[in-house]
């Protein structure tokens, strides 16, 4: 991993394609997380520019958008970019670099090209490694057509993941992962395609991170046959040739020290399903639950006529990149810490300003542009102007964070999600009379599923049985409201199995009273003003009343089941026993040593119908990992999980590093670090639509 993030890698990766697949000196000197998309090179032949057409698939355009900005494309000399499904006319004598994933349907959109003369040369990248029959097909394609002279280069780039943070990643496999691992209905060829393509999505990861890691797993169900696999396909590809993706960082992971290599957590989203259906209080999270983010864009409503409610609300998008400083400080941040924050950078923003306009006379950082270098602040003058550019930045930052927050404010009210918040700190303590008078009388906000992510999390957390009768009622309760329970028959299903994988995760220390009348009436105050506060540069009211009222909401400290089961693995001489107990018979995979190896299972035994970690695993599907490599620790980690992904697992699991990273004596090897990654970031009502309530239709 070498001290630099996924996402840097991956800008690094792509703007190497971008330059005709040349090498591109990258400034050192740069921040980690900026640098890739500051210094973007145009390429040169010559000493001329190199212009260049890029043509990508949708999955190729999502890779790119998570990571690069238009402006990021224009420095690199990409003059146009289009879909390869669209309708596109002829640009003579110009390079296209295609992006695309490696399909018989894009293979044959690529010969038409050529066969038209849409452009030349052609520069052809696949997100991944081409199937050898796609490969024949296309080589004959090609050969038919006459254009093999059109072509300039082929690589695979393995460049099939989107990264999302700087070290969180998703194969953006769609909504549909648990339901394929879970369902009767999938057939054994379509449960195959799935493992591979995450096989292969994997690979892409740990090879843009130039390193071969440890893999673990628990026994039986999905994550074992990706394991068996990826291992199978991580070892072919190291036997194969000296000269291969990892040969240049041999040295520094050698096989005598599986210390200097990242440990691989490959699980079965089996293991907890509660992170899913939560309600956090995390930005990020609660961006994701209440606005739905998708590949870093939040939309949000923002009313036409705030003073008529029944004027239709427009909608405005605002992208997440790596220039967002507000966004890297606070994503994994309370709520109420943000808005403390947000206060803190406004006034800070305002102060910048009055600075320089005190200096140079203007009125106001607008009136700059307009000021001229005849009086005696001329040097002011040209010190602002140059500090402009940052200045309009920053503030179109903390602009945008504005709106996301008002909205935000406006769906915790309206849903009331701090009451749903502080419900689940303590749901373990709820018993079966609480959680049925709240469904039946409580007020359960403006989204009535909220109510049904929190029983499912109740009735998943809980020790003690619930009977037939019992759950009747309760689902009685539920259904009265208008809720779906269809989720409910597939839980009911995989209760016992969560709760043998499950950890506990309640708060060691009671969450503080409800405040939820006094919060909401500085949030009302507050939201009233949002749009006002821009009006005059962001600065005419603060978050007093806000602030002093949410204080009582932020979180108690907490890890995780994925958390702790990380934990177990990294640093097994200081983590819990009940955590080492659970991992304590993973699978150990070692695609550098001759003899951590295992046999990859069949299809048919991928689904998770047994219990993920149990002792009852096939014989001989993987090896069983020796004392010594039990206790082996890592400060570098790769979690993966099947099935979906949670931010506020992710966010969990960073909160733990910096933790561990705060309270470290050592030195740089010493510090602890987690890449996390999932088939697909989903948010909880996605989760129950698109894979509970399906699986409780089937069963």
């Amino acid at each position: 991993m070498a001290g630099t993030s996924l996402r840097d890698r991956q800008i690094a990766a792509l703007k190497k394609v971008l330059s005709l697949n040349q090498s591109v000196t990258t400034d050192h000197d740069d921040q980690d997380d900026t640098a890739g998309t500051d210094d973007l090179s145009t390429g040169l032949a010559n000493g001329a520019p190199i212009w260049k057409v890029l043509v990508f698939d949708d999955f190729g355009r999502d890779v790119i958008s998570t990571i690069l900005r238009v402006e990021d494309l224009r420095k690199q000399g990409i003059t146009i970019f289009l879909n390869i499904n669209a309708t596109r006319h002829t640009i003579p004598d110009v390079p296209v670099i295609y992006l695309c994933e490696p399909t018989t349907k894009n293979a044959h959109a690529i010969t038409n090209d050529l066969s038209a003369g849409l452009y030349s040369p052609a520069y052809i990248n696949f997100l991944s490694s081409i199937p050898r029959p796609v490969l024949e097909d296309f080589a004959g394609q090609i050969a038919t057509a006459g254009v093999a002279e059109q072509i300039s280069q082929v690589f695979d780039q393995h460049l099939n993941f989107l990264t999302l943070e700087p070290d969180l990643f998703s194969l953006g496999m769609g909504q549909e992962t648990y339901w394929a691992m879970n369902s009767a209905q999938v057939s054994d060829e379509a449960m195959d395609t799935t493992v591979d393509r995450i096989v292969s999505g994997l690979f892409s990861v740990v090879a843009t991170m130039g390193v071969v890691p440890i893999i673990r797993c628990p026994r039986k169900g999905a994550a074992e046959a990706i394991a068996a696999k990826l291992d199978r396909k991580l070892r072919d590809h190291v036997l194969a040739s000296k000269d291969n993706l990892f040969s240049g960082q041999q040295q520094r992971h050698s096989t005598s020290h599986p210390v200097s290599r990242p440990v691989l957590v490959i699980l079965d989203r089996q293991i907890d399903l509660v992170p899913m259906l939560t309600h956090s209080w995390t930005y990020s999270s609660l961006v994701n639950d209440a606005l739905k983010m998708h590949l870093n864009r939040i939309t949000v409503e923002v009313p036409t006529d705030e003073s008529n409610s029944d004027k239709p609300a427009n909608k405005r998008s605002y992208d997440i990149n790596s220039k967002d400083f507000f966004w890297a400080a606070n994503a994994n941040r309370a709520f109420p810490n943000v808005a403390e924050d947000i206060d803190a950078q406004l006034m800070k923003y305002k102060d910048d300003a009055a600075e320089i306009t005190k200096k140079t006379g203007a009125s106001s950082i607008e009136d700059l542009d307009m000021q001229n270098e005849t009086n005696n602040s001329a040097q002011h003058l040209k010190a602002a102007i140059t500090l402009l550019p940052e200045l309009r930045e920053r503030k179109s930052i903390l602009d945008m964070h504005m709106s996301v927050l008002s909205a935000l404010l406006a769906a915790i009210k309206n849903r009331r999600l701090d009451h749903y918040y502080q419900l689940e700190e303590t749901i373990t303590k709820q018993t079966k009379a609480q959680m049925l008078d709240f469904l039946r009388d409580g007020d359960k906000g403006s989204q009535p599923t909220d109510a049904l992510r929190l029983f499912i999390i109740w009735y998943l957390s809980i020790e003690q049985d619930v009977s037939n009768a019992e759950m009747e009622n309760l689902e009685q309760a539920l259904k009265a409201t208008g809720i779906d329970t269809a989720p409910l028959q597939y839980v009911r299903h995989v209760r016992q199995i969560t709760r043998m994988t499950m950890m506990a995760t309640t708060p060691s220390q009671q969450s503080q009273p409800s405040t939820s009348n006094d919060l909401f009436r500085g949030f009302s105050s507050i939201s009233s003003r949002l749009t006002d506060r821009f009006k005059d540069a962001g600065i005419g009211a603060n978050f007093d009343n806000l602030i002093s009222s949410a204080r009582a909401l932020i979180p108690v400290n907490r890890d995780l089941t994925v958390t702790q089961l990380t934990e177990s693995l990294m640093d097994p001489q200081n983590a819990p026993s009940s955590a080492i107990a659970k991992t304590e018979n993973y699978l150990y995979f070692d695609p550098r040593s001759a003899n951590a190896r295992g046999t990859m299972p069949p299809a048919s035994q991928v689904r998770n119908q047994g219990m993920p970690g149990g002792m009852n695993g096939v014989s001989g599907r993987g090896i069983e990992a020796s004392f010594g490599q039990k206790r082996a620790g890592f400060n570098e980690a790769i979690v993966f999980m099947v099935g979906g992904g949670s931010l506020d697992e992710f966010s969990n699991l960073q909160q733990f590093v910096t933790k561990r990273n705060s309270g470290s004596s050592g030195g740089v090897g010493a510090k602890r670090r987690v890449v996390y990654g999932s088939t697909e970031l989903m948010n909880a009502q996605d989760f129950l639509a698109n894979e509970l309530a399906r699986l409780g239709r089937e069963s």
